[in-house]
């Protein structure tokens, strides 16, 4: 597995640096993509339809994120795996990270929100945030700072966190009202 998670990584990396227009689309899927999905899920707050399903939602998303990057920190006291680009894997064309490669909290973050989406019935714009986690996850692979297995692993933790907030947190208990009437 490791060869071929190497070869899939360095195929993604390859054209980096190669292309103004192209590194400049990875770089802001890179940089602006977590803050960027987080923003849509906040501005959703406000919709006037299915005021209160979208609002449960919203929190659901947030809660799934938080889960889900909380799920990484505990694997990263376990799982210490070397970035690509320091292993000679990839040429990095960002910032280098300081923390360990396996998983990817870009990943984590951005299915966790796509996935509440999709798990609380959103279909479109469920299927409109996936695309745009697809986009941010191959982003990391493209400008060297992931493998492709950390990114998978990071889409696992944030689809877990998803499924296990859509199963624990049940619309319209007390603390759900209390929560979706605020503002």
């Amino acid at each position: 597995m490791n060869l071929m998670d190497q070869a899939i990584t360095q195929r993604i990396n390859t054209p980096a640096g190669s292309s103004v227009l192209l590194d400049s689309i990875m770089v802001a899927a890179t940089q602006f993509g977590v803050p960027l999905l987080v923003l849509l899920v906040a501005l959703q707050w406000w919709g006037r339809r299915e005021r209160c399903h979208i609002r449960h939602t919203c929190v659901a998303a947030g809660l799934s994120f938080l889960i889900g990057l909380g799920l990484n920190q505990i694997i990263l006291l376990f799982v210490h795996r070397v970035r690509p680009y320091d292993a000679g894997v990839t040429h990095l064309i960002i910032s280098r990270s300081g923390d360990w490669s396996f998983p990817s909290d870009h990943a984590t973050a951005t299915f966790a929100i796509a996935a509440s989406l999709l798990l609380h019935g959103f279909g479109r714009r469920g299927l409109a945030f996936l695309a745009a986690t697809l986009l941010v996850c191959v982003s990391r692979v493209y400008v060297g700072t992931h493998y492709v297995t950390d990114v998978l692993g990071g889409a696992a933790t944030g689809i877990l966190a998803a499924a296990a907030v859509r199963g624990l947190y049940w619309e319209g208990t007390r603390v759900d009202r209390l929560i979706t009437k605020a503002l």
